[in-house]
């Protein structure tokens, strides 16, 4: 998780769920956050896709939740964001005559992946609903 799509992706969600139903503009989403509304609006079409948003266009437009907050993982909502690789990549080539060197980024991607999985598997366990309860 290399940046901030996650927490934009969250930050979104849990305002969603606060609005109880009342559709939000990404304009207004995006003053809470502090971005763009632009960046706010893409992350809204991911979000869209993935199930989790529904919108409605037009001069009262906004979005709201497409599902009820106790139904959307944590885990999911990370997934539905995630990159390719979860702590990066070296961006030089190793020598593959060293010992080390020859198989790092195997073993790196290895460990990432398994990381990765622990992350996830800890996110899973946590809803939308729960996350947002913390804000009361």
């Amino acid at each position: 998780m290399n940046n901030g799509r996650f927490a934009i992706a969250l930050h979104i969600l849990t305002l969603l769920d606060k609005a109880k139903g009342e559709l939000l503009s990404s304009e207004y989403l995006a003053g809470s956050i502090n971005i763009n509304p632009v960046l706010v609006r893409k992350e809204l079409i991911n979000l869209r896709i993935h199930g989790f948003v529904q919108s409605k266009e037009g001069k009262n437009g906004g979005s709201s939740l497409a599902i009820s907050s106790n139904k959307i993982m944590l885990g999911e909502v990370y997934k539905s964001v995630r990159q390719l690789s979860f702590l990066g990549h070296q961006k030089n080539t190793p020598n593959p005559k060293c010992p080390v060197g020859k198989n790092i980024n195997e073993h790196l991607d290895n460990l990432y992946n398994d990381t990765e999985l622990v992350l996830i598997e800890q996110l899973s366990k946590q809803s939308l609903s729960d996350f947002s309860k913390k804000f009361e």
